[in-house]
């Protein structure tokens, strides 16, 4: 019987994933420049790795996300060197404050292609526990707000200007539940758009200085 899949052998694994990966040739992607190809394609190829060694449950749309056994709760994202990126469903304005709800695994990548092989280098894989899953400017001036007795009024202003997605009643609610619970510093930059844009430029290189946060980089 298979072992159950934690959140330490779920690290282990993804790096002995790309360091296994990274000397494959996957001819299947020669000439693939589609980044949701390649992303599928890792992703996939992950899950049956984790599969063949643990008992884990896959995700599907109607799960949300990769990894969503209760004690993993962690979705994959896989995107390249040249601009270390993905998005992820809108659910509401409180996750650019206080975290997506779920970790995430990234594998970032450096495709080369020639006319008979595809090498796919993993430069870094990183492990974002959803305490740190949150926007890193955002978070980091309201702790400096709250640190410097800022009143909710204040809080409700700086929400305003920097457009964070709702209304009144929303900014009303985000406010009231800051100064409950103070927001942990993130370290994602989320943009806002019709689903979140999530850039890992920073998240990347913590080279493991942040709680929470686990950096491989090859």
């Amino acid at each position: 019987m298979k072992p159950e899949l934690t959140i330490e052998k779920l690290v282990e694994s993804a790096q002995r994933f790309c360091e296994f990966e990274s000397r494959e040739n996957h001819m299947e992607l020669i000439g693939i420049t589609d980044g949701k190809a390649v992303g599928t394609y890792v992703e996939h190829k992950f899950q049956h790795f984790l599969q063949s060694q643990y008992n884990v449950d896959i995700g599907s749309s109607a799960k949300g996300i990769d990894l969503p056994g209760d004690e993993i709760q962690t979705d994959i994202k896989v995107t390249s060197i040249s601009q270390p990126q993905s998005s992820c469903p809108f659910k509401n304005a409180r996750q650019k404050i206080f975290g997506l709800g779920y970790n995430l695994l990234v594998f970032v990548y450096d495709k080369r292609d020639t006319n008979d092989t595809c090498t796919l280098h993993f430069t870094h894989c990183t492990f974002i526990g959803k305490e740190r899953t949150a926007d890193f400017t955002t978070t980091k001036r309201l702790r400096e707000m709250v640190y410097d007795g800022a009143n909710k009024e204040d809080i409700i202003g700086f929400l305003q200007d920097k457009n964070v997605p709702g209304d009144d009643i929303v900014y009303n609610d985000l406010a009231d539940e800051i100064f409950k619970h103070l927001p942990k510093q993130g370290y994602l930059t989320i943009s806002n758009a019709l689903q979140w844009r999530l850039q890992y430029a920073r998240v990347i290189t913590l080279e493991n200085r942040v709680p929470g946060v686990i950096n491989y980089e090859w």
